[in-house]
């Protein structure tokens, strides 16, 4: 059973920063790409970044390029986002999830933590 659990969220005010962690137990995600999606108030769920095993590229949004960086520690079976400069408009659900032995979709989902910008 793969399980995934973020932290880090809360309130910041605009232009701080946060940093999500999103720990996996359960099997190792040292073959899984890694990937943040948010989901905003009467939004559909977006990808935000992504992470790959096989050579640990990212991918990054337009809207969070230059702001946010996503890293992981395969050791430690974790992936972070660092979010700077956070905006009114990066207020949302953020998701942390997995996609593992080149399973063409993220199938492994965690309950998801609460970021809110304030003015």
């Amino acid at each position: 059973q793969v399980q995934l659990v973020e932290s880090g969220g809360g309130l910041v005010q605009a232009g701080g920063s946060l940093r999500l962690s999103c720990a996996a137990s359960g099997r190792t995600v040292s073959n899984c790409d890694m990937g943040w999606f948010r989901q905003a108030p009467g939004n559909g769920r977006d990808l935000v970044s992504a992470i790959y095993w096989s050579d640990s590229s990212t991918y990054y949004a337009d809207s969070v390029k230059g702001r946010f960086t996503t890293s992981r520690d395969n050791g430690k079976n974790t992936v972070y986002l660092q979010m700077n400069r956070l905006a009114l408009e990066d207020t949302a659900v953020y998701y942390c999830t997995l996609r593992c032995d080149g399973d063409p979709s993220f199938n492994y989902w965690g309950q998801g933590t609460q970021v809110t910008v304030s003015s």
